[in-house]
């Protein structure tokens, strides 16, 4: 690692002589991260005196200041590059302007030259070294000051901006849970689980054929070995879909090479559900995906281990298309885009492919896309780009994101560990983040994807104890938007699904415009036959806004009990007594079914405005006691008495 530091009397490039330390530095900076390699510093404006580093340079501006010899900074090595650090620096008690014709004192560090320009924390006038910042994207740092203006130091904030930095995730409370749930053991990767703001479907182990159990949300705690499945495939249910436009409509694949369409009662099963409204019919091998249209109503995708796709209207259990050309090998995952128009996939051949379902044709395809051997998965975000997950060759798992009109290079690649589960991608397109989970791990990693370089920005981990053997997201009309809460996650361990809650802290309790836009309906936007005529639409939006309830509301509570009866203050002496009759008189305004009850009747309505006169004058009289009470005791206490 070279360091140099050099005193620059003038802004053309010179390289840096190697020293260890430097003494007197001023404390603006704590800590920075340097992942660059600077070959030359660029040309500055000598009237400003503002370093503008292109994009091989970072160059950092520090000023002497007297009185700091103690200070020093210190250049160490880290796995990304190299950490620059202020290793003792009291803050200095004010910002000292250097005069003119002194020049700053110039620091920089050499470090591999293809590692992403990653600043992780900057901060100013600290006591001690702040911690090192998590996936804040930033730009680089300038420290400037005008000669003739003698204006002070600025300092420009450098850590990307999100609203959704500080989101958190929290495990809900035990009896809360779904417990005694036997998960499938089924070797297929899918995510076993399936939720909507209505119920929640978890595929089980069943012996004698394959099964799945829906419970409402609402029946938490130990499920009964009893409890009554959905049972009607002779072989393991492989994938479950609940239906946007219905939410007691759900779909299931299964090894019996069959889809099948469930009507779900409104209250939940009373009795084992053996009879589907549909059986769908058209697969030689398996079934492994089924997944619903967006915005049509009863069009259904399947795909089967036989490499065929087929689309389906569910309303009249026609095959409305077959695509049995375009797979030469297994398909792992199906996603549409936003309005139904196209759909990826993602094949065991390492490709990516998207596709238009109703011409039947291939539009664009990326050949290893991941290559690594291992599945991998791919699903369209709002704004048409498509995210990838799986593994690079030497089997570390990666992320993508890629532009179909530009299928040569990923707009962005990173790799995350070398686990072996794949990667389950949820996607949030009203927030644009992206929640990655990983079969087998017991983490969620969530991602914010951006129009601005490098795209893929890290937010945060979840961590928690239990290995997850699949999980499902609720849509966003099923969150609590009074509790900021932002998604919902429902995970699968061996013997129980546990929800677990992504919320961003907010202070105030209003509704939170930002966090929730209008967001995609139970409405269908088209129906089936328009759909297949050519015609497309966007998802048909509603409003989260009447689903907020205040959380500092809360019922009005009466007290039926004359709080007047049993500490009623004395009245002055010779004072009148107007109201004698207030208990009586309370206790019909508070309790229902007095006489307010029969308040048509003019001579009731007239009582009770005069024991409500009388309680006025009542309490206007004891007010005007206790002023003059008050004004005895100030007198008494001041001798005057």
């Amino acid at each position: 690692m070279l360091c140099g530091w050099e005193r620059r009397p003038d802004p053309r490039p010179v390289l840096p002589g190697p020293l260890d330390r430097l003494g007197a530095p001023c404390t603006f900076l704590q800590a920075l991260h340097i992942p660059w390699d600077p070959e030359l510093w660029p040309s500055a404006d000598p009237q400003r005196r503002s370093f503008w580093p292109p994009l091989s340079v970072l160059p950092i501006t520090l000023l002497p200041n007297p009185g700091q010899e103690g200070a020093c900074w210190e250049l160490t090595r880290t796995h990304q590059g190299a950490k620059l650090a202020l290793a003792r620096a009291p803050s200095p008690s004010s910002t000292r302007i250097p005069e003119a014709g002194e020049t700053p004192w110039v620091a920089s560090s050499r470090a591999p030259q293809d590692s992403a320009v990653v600043l992780q924390e900057v901060n100013a006038f600290l006591p001690s070294d702040p911690p090192l910042g998590r996936g804040g994207q930033v730009s680089p740092v300038t420290l400037s000051w005008n000669l003739g203006n003698r204006e002070p130091v600025m300092f420009r904030k450098v850590v990307r901006q999100s609203k959704f930095r500080h989101v958190f995730g929290q495990p809900v409370k035990n009896d809360q849970c779904y417990e005694d749930i036997r998960v499938s053991r089924v070797t297929w990767d899918s995510t076993f689980c399936a939720v909507n703001p209505k119920f929640l479907a978890v595929i089980v182990e069943a012996s004698g054929g394959g099964a799945f159990l829906v419970l409402p949300l609402s029946k938490t705690g130990r499920i009964d070995k009893a409890y009554p499945t959905v049972c009607g495939h002779t072989g393991p249910v492989l994938d479950i879909d609940w239906c946007p436009h219905n939410d007691e409509v759900i779909a299931s694949g299964s090894e019996d090479c069959t889809v099948m369409v469930w009507q779900i009662p409104e209250n939940g099963l009373v009795s084992p559900l053996t009879e589907p409204v549909v059986v769908l019919e058209g697969h030689t091998k398996r079934v492994g995906i089924v997944t619903w249209h967006p915005t049509a109503r009863n069009v259904l995708l399947s795909a089967g281990c036989d490499n065929v796709v087929l689309i389906w209207n569910v309303g009249t259990a026609e095959e409305l298309y077959r695509l049995d050309s375009l797979h030469p090998d297994l398909i792992y995952n199906v996603s549409w885009n936003r309005n139904g128009s196209l759909f990826c996939t993602a094949c065991k051949d390492k490709s990516v492919r998207i596709i238009d379902p109703r011409r039947g044709t291939l539009v664009t395809e990326r050949e290893k896309a991941h290559e690594g051997a291992r599945p991998m998965r791919a699903i369209f975000l709002a704004d048409g780009k498509v995210f990838t997950t799986g593994f690079s060759r030497m089997s570390e798992r990666q992320l993508a994101l890629w532009d179909p009109e530009n299928f040569g290079e990923p707009m962005a690649l990173q790799e995350l560990d070398s686990s072996n589960g794949a990667l389950l991608p949820f996607y949030d397109p009203d927030t644009n983040v992206v929640y990655v989970c990983g079969k087998g791990d017991s983490s969620i990693r969530y991602f914010e994807i951006t129009d601005e370089p490098p795209y893929i920005h890290f937010l945060n981990t979840f961590t928690s104890k239990e290995p997850q053997r699949g999980m499902g997201s609720m849509p966003k009309r099923g969150l609590e938007v009074s509790k900021c809460e932002i998604a919902r996650f429902y995970k699968l361990h061996e013997r129980k699904c546990e929800p677990i809650v992504m919320t961003v802290p907010r202070k105030s309790d209003l509704f939170q415009d930002d966090l929730y836009p209008d967001t995609a309906g139970p409405e269908a936007a088209l129906e089936a036959e328009e759909w297949v005529s050519g015609r497309d639409a966007n998802p048909i939006l509603i409003s989260l806004r009447e689903a907020y309830v205040p959380s500092k509301q809360r019922d009005l509570k009466v007290n039926r009990r004359n709080v007047l009866s049993d500490s009623r203050p004395a009245a002055a002496p010779g004072s009148p007594r107007p109201g004698a009759s207030t208990p009586a008189a309370f206790t019909s305004i508070a309790a229902p079914g007095g006489s307010l009850a029969g308040a048509g009747e003019a001579g009731k309505l007239e009582e009770v405005m005069q024991e409500l006169r009388a309680l006025r004058a009542l309490v206007k009289e004891q007010g005007d006691r206790i002023c003059r009470l008050e004004e005895q005791l100030g007198r008494v206490e001041n001798g005057d008495a």
